[in-house]
């Protein structure tokens, strides 16, 4: 049986018989005028839904997920401000269709309606999901999340604090706004919630400024599977730091009153509340799924008998709001403006083409105000007894440290994270002494946890700022990656640009570190940041093109909002010496800060023709070790330095190698899955030169003395070279 269809004519029925379910009277602050305008908005998300679920079966539309038994979302919606940014679980459509009531020239029926049907008219997504969102709403999309929303959430609540501290050019939060946040019960459970909520606790407990407010929405069941009754309330009635609230989901009165009391303690205190809110869900879960399938009979009528629409009729008349026979003609008069606006959105046009579907992959560039750097005086402050070394050779860590000095200087907006950045300076000293140079408020020491540092980085940068969040090891990214791929990386394409999480983040990674770690501190796998529609991966091979790779960085966040990730060789940290101890030839003089290295430029040191070895990071260094016994044969050989591995510069390597008989990649990240793959690939399109690779074996990295056993080496690539030049592969 169609379920939708039953509980439509139930709704008809019982209202036209006064048969109408049980409960509390109406009480709290509501005024009548408002609780009309809360139930029309639920009457317009369950006739969307309705729609929705009838263009999908024409046809017409694509996907289906909807609100039906959330509709006292609506009064959480009315209870809270438009200004104050909003995180939204899917089933939240009562919500937006509420906030758009607060904003004057705002009605969601269309646009909705145009998300469902996929047409590339969709003001939010332009047509690439089904998604709730809206610019003017204050609301940033997202899609079938599995709470992994929920960190940015807590980024964004404290980035409203630090604003307050310093503002941002391009922040778009009232200092007194809040952040709402909303999932299901099921999600709760998510590893990346209980960081999320674990986090706002261990934020609060500091007395840091944290405006978040948690939003449970407890319909009982995760697609099939149930949650324990009381669950939720366990977990989170008596946790640290985060007060807790809760509310009957099918009482508007009692929502709007619960809503609005925790938002007031949510604003007036700064502290992180957790709403916890009863709801039903009707109809199944999504698309096809049929609730009968893994709910008997009893239960599902149960729901039904429980619409929350049933209900707002009841307390609407008991309050003298609104008669039952006008609330039954609202209720038909939106289902039929919804049927005619939906057969006219499904006719709307829709993406064709690749090159449509990813426009929104880049987004479009900002404009910033001109920087023109910092004064002699506040230089000569920050970098104190530094300032007279900037001459002289120095290592890797220590340029990079102080290309970040002079980026913090010229962008008050830049604030790093991470686990140990702060008063520690890092595991290895990178950060060093940037703690006093700018204060804790832009040197944050996090807690420990991957997902909550990239959370806090994408929630600040939705209020202005730039984060540089650290992951202190590559092989540590792999807790959190998803918050690069599914929530940094994705809000452009499903906002069509109009929301972006620009940062640029700082990794240290790849192998060759001696006796340490193994492959927690040892990972050789780029494949997760290069498969990543969107995200940029520079990786440099020396301190002077660190620096200046690092200020491109900056500048691809700030002005062109984009993602970058900045592998930072571990094992060329302290490196000194290049053929033997003493030399100092791999030290390098810090560059002028207005020097870069624009993304996709490539390095080239020498001009050989008979050779080009193509390669990045450590690479690059062991090929010029390996050079003399190259040359010593009579093979006169060029280094390719790629630097910027996603996107691949491909014209910038094929100018690289052009003349070049041989080519010798070589690649220390693994050899399935590896850049070398993409170098094959594109230099056997375009380059008629032999052709050949030396990557690493696939395997971890081992601790001690096979340090670099599965790795590329001196004599290894030396070897490689020899064999290609002899006419092997």
């Amino acid at each position: 049986m169609d379920r939708a269809k039953i509980v439509h004519t139930n709704f008809l029925e019982r209202v036209a018989a006064g048969n109408l379910p049980e409960g509390a009277a109406p009480s709290g602050p509501l005024e009548p005028e408002q609780a009309v305008a809360i139930y029309r908005s639920g009457c317009v998300s369950r006739a969307l839904d309705r729609k929705s679920r009838a263009m999908q079966a024409a046809g017409q539309g694509f996907y289906t997920i909807g609100s039906s038994g959330h509709e006292g979302m609506a009064a959480v919606a009315a209870a809270l401000r438009p200004t104050d940014m909003a995180f939204l679980h899917y089933r939240d459509a009562a919500f937006q269709i509420q906030r758009a009531e607060q904003v004057p020239g705002q009605s969601m029926t269309w646009d909705m309606l145009l998300s469902f049907a996929c047409s590339s008219e969709d003001p939010i997504s332009g047509g690439r999901h089904k998604v709730l969102g809206s610019r003017a709403l204050n609301i940033p999309p997202q899609t079938s999340t599995i709470a992994s929303h929920l960190p940015k959430a807590v980024g964004a609540a404290y980035a409203i604090g630090a604003a307050r501290r310093r503002r941002p050019e391009h922040a778009m939060l009232p200092d007194d706004s809040i952040v709402f946040c909303s999932f299901g019960d099921a999600s709760a459970n998510h590893s990346t919630a209980q960081g999320a909520f674990n986090t706002a606790g261990w934020t609060a407990y500091q007395s840091a400024p944290l405006p978040l407010l948690f939003c449970c929405e407890d319909n009982g069941i995760g697609i099939s599977t149930k949650t324990p009754k009381g669950w939720i309330a366990a977990n989170f009635a008596d946790r640290p730091g985060v007060m807790y609230f809760a509310c009957d989901g099918l009482d508007i009165y009692d929502t709007y009153a619960t809503a609005r009391a925790a938002a007031d303690y949510v604003r007036r205190r700064k502290r992180p509340a957790f709403l916890h809110i009863r709801t039903v869900r009707l109809y199944g879960h999504a698309g096809a799924d049929v609730a009968t399938s893994y709910l008997s009979k009893a239960e599902v009528e149960a729901d039904e008998a429980n619409d929350p629409l049933l209900h707002s009729v009841r307390l609407l008349s008991d309050a003298k709001a609104l008669a039952p026979k006008a609330a039954l003609s609202i209720y038909e008069s939106t289902n039929a403006r919804v049927e005619r606006v939906g057969d006219e959105a499904a006719t709307r046009p829709r993406l064709q083409s690749a090159r449509d579907v990813m426009a929104s992959l880049v987004p479009p560039a900002r404009p910033c105000q001109p920087t023109n750097g910092p004064t002699q005086e506040a230089r000569a402050a920050a970098f104190g007894g530094d300032l007279k070394a900037l001459a002289e050779p120095q290592i890797m860590s220590r340029l990079i440290n102080w290309a970040l000095t002079d980026m913090m200087l010229t962008h008050s907006e830049i604030v790093m994270m991470g686990e140990d950045v702060g008063r520690k300076g890092g595991v290895y000293g990178v950060t060093q002494k940037l703690h006093q140079r700018f204060g804790p408020d832009r040197m944050i020491d996090t807690l420990l946890d991957e997902q909550s540092i990239l959370g806090l980085a994408i929630g600040m940068a939705q209020n202005g700022f730039v984060p540089m969040p650290e992951i202190q090891f590559l092989a540590y990214l792999h807790n959190a990656e998803d918050q690069i791929r599914g929530e940094a990386a994705t809000l452009p394409f499903f906002s069509n640009g109009q929301y972006t999480n620009p940062m640029v983040l700082r990794i240290a990674g790849l192998g060759y570190q001696r006796g340490f770690g193994g492959h927690f501190h040892n990972d050789n796998s780029v494949a997760v940041l290069r498969d990543i529609p969107g995200v940029i991966l520079a990786v440099p091979s020396n301190g002077a093109d660190a620096a200046r790779m690092l200020r491109e960085c900056v500048r691809l966040a700030r002005e062109e909002q984009r993602v970058v990730a900045f592998l930072e060789p571990i094992a060329l940290y302290p490196m000194r010496d290049l053929h033997e101890a003493g030399d100092g030839q791999w030290m390098r003089t810090y560059p002028d800060p207005s020097e870069t290295i624009p993304l996709g430029e490539v390095g080239i040191d020498g001009d050989g023709t008979d050779l080009a070895i193509v390669t990045f990071g450590n690479g690059v260094y062991l090929s010029k070790q390996a050079l003399p016994q190259i040359e010593a044969t009579g093979i006169r050989a060029r280094i390719v330095d790629a630097r910027w591995l996603s996107p691949l510069p491909k014209e910038a390597l094929s100018a690289a190698v052009e003349g070049c008989k041989r080519i010798l990649i070589v690649d220390e990240t693994r050899h399935s899955g590896g850049v070398a793959e993409a170098l094959m690939a594109h230099f056997t399109e375009t380059s008629r030169a032999a052709l050949s690779r030396l990557t690493a074996e696939d395997s971890f990295i081992a601790t001690g003395p096979a340090y670099g056993a599965t790795m590329p080496s001196k004599d290894s690539i030396g070897a490689a070279a020899l064999k290609l030049a002899e006419g092997g592969t």
